[in-house]
């Protein structure tokens, strides 16, 4: 929170579907979280999660109020809100173990808003913040590998490093076959270049 005890923007991004921000989570976006992961019964989501890890409604509220950012370095899951124009669209977690062994979750909690670039336009400032708020050393992404829209944005900025079948996936995940992917500090200048590389593409389309 800020002085006025509104959360902090961290970052925004202009879009076609409008300006797309990461800002700190607030108590009042658990709900949408909470709804999301107990209540939305798509095949998107239904691919992705084990509900049997999920527990019960109170369990994860009370994790995700519990991940509302402190500003406590040590503070092990925070998690933050994505908007778009200004309304609440998905969340991101990050999961730190080690210096080394950190996960990063997001989703897209509003199916209109999925496939339309807004991650891949986000993924450089969501890893800068991770990297900027705690002292990571290294990210690592677990993908399930049927999960092709993921898959595909990654690929633009990280290379898949190896796939194997993990039985006890990071978060809510459910068992399955993961291509991994490690992050580095120093990854996030080629980062910045490559989405700057995007959006001049996308603006030469355009013309």
């Amino acid at each position: 929170m800020n002085s006025t005890g509104a959360p902090v923007v961290h970052a925004a991004v202009d879009t076609s579907r409008g300006t797309a921000a990461l800002r700190d989570l607030a108590a009042d976006d658990v709900d949408h979280i909470v709804a999301y992961l107990h209540d939305e019964r798509d095949e998107h989501l239904n691919s992705l999660i084990d509900r049997k890890k999920l527990r019960s409604r109170e369990e994860t509220r009370f994790r995700f109020l519990s991940a509302v950012r402190t500003g406590d370095i040590n503070q092990r899951h925070v998690a933050f809100a994505i908007t778009v124009a200004g309304r609440f669209a998905g969340f991101t977690n990050l999961v730190r173990y080690t210096p080394q062994d950190n996960y990063s979750h997001w989703h897209m909690t509003d199916p209109r808003l999925r496939a339309g670039g807004l991650s891949a336009a986000l993924y450089p400032y969501r890893i800068n913040l991770y990297f900027d708020l705690y002292p990571i050393e290294r990210l690592i992404h677990q993908t399930k590998t049927h999960n092709v829209g993921v898959n595909r944005m990654l690929d633009k900025y990280v290379p898949i490093a190896a796939t194997r079948y993990i039985e006890r996936p990071d978060g809510a995940a459910s068992a399955d076959e993961f291509h991994l992917r490690y992050v580095f500090r120093d990854d996030i200048p080629r980062f910045f270049a490559i989405v700057a590389g995007l959006s001049r593409n996308r603006r030469g389309g355009e013309r």
